[in-house]
């Protein structure tokens, strides 16, 4: 899922990726809104919060908000530097190290907040993932050049509900989304759905130990990818990884 590049994707492929990392940050986010009151993936609606704060006057009260969105926007940039160092430095694997350090950072943020005090606590948690989820958002927007967000759902479901409306329209949805691009926005709608249920239930149980469970699976997801990546590096002599190389069918991480 972190390999391939370019034409080497393949449909099933976006869809794997979009299921495991939606259902990720579904629930983070989730988790997030359980633990702390705020979203911290959703931006339109903590832009909108922003907004509202700023006209009634309520500066205190808009600053948490404008971390959260300063956040978010710090961890794209933050993907986006660590992917061009990459690159720069002719790394295979580069995506999958991208999300090897979310979950390297997702582990630390758990341990620091059984560090915090008590009137800190939420800020602090609520922040830093929002910087992480806007470093997983702009990871996999970048790998898939931009078909996959994973992070908000709001434009794909504006593009089923377009969908569903001309395959009920008399022109049989002939100029509507296809149905690949359906079906990947459907699992993506889904898989957030199914994660922000998952989260507030582990939430629950788990408390803060959930941000541990979730950096184990990025790192059950990172890992092999970076493994795969350097045999496939070495089979090449070494040579750099052109976007849009086809790998063999079996390397599917």
């Amino acid at each position: 899922m972190l390999i391939h590049e370019g034409r080497s994707r393949t449909p099933g492929i976006d869809r794997r990726l979009a299921w495991s990392f939606a259902g990720i940050a579904g629930a983070l986010n989730a988790a997030g809104f359980c633990a702390f009151g705020t979203f911290t993936s959703n931006m339109s609606g903590n832009v909108s919060a922003l907004a509202d704060h700023l006209g009634l006057g309520e500066f205190a009260i808009a600053l948490p908000v404008l971390a959260l969105v300063g956040a978010f926007m710090a961890g794209a940039m933050g993907a986006t530097l660590l992917i061009a160092a990459g690159r720069h430095h002719r790394l295979s694997g580069v995506y999958a190290y991208s999300v090897l350090t979310e979950a390297l950072l997702l582990a630390g943020l758990g341990i620091l907040g059984f560090c915090l005090p008590t009137g800190w606590h939420g800020a602090i948690l609520a922040t830093g993932l929002s910087f992480l989820l806007g470093l997983q958002n702009a990871t996999i927007t970048q790998i898939t050049d931009a078909r996959v967000r994973t992070t908000h759902v709001t434009g794909m479901v504006t593009d089923l509900g377009i969908g569903l409306g001309h395959r009920l329209s008399r022109d049989g949805g002939a100029s509507g989304p296809d149905r690949e691009k359906m079906r990947l926005y459907g699992v993506t709608v889904a898989a957030f759905l199914a994660g922000g249920v998952t989260g507030v239930a582990a939430w629950r149980v788990l408390g803060s130990t959930l941000l541990f469970v979730v950096a184990g699976l990025l790192a059950l997801i990172a890992i092999p990818g970076i493994a795969s990546a350097r045999r496939r590096t070495a089979s090449q002599g070494h040579r750099p990884t052109e976007p849009g190389y086809s790998c063999s069918s079996r390397e599917t991480t």
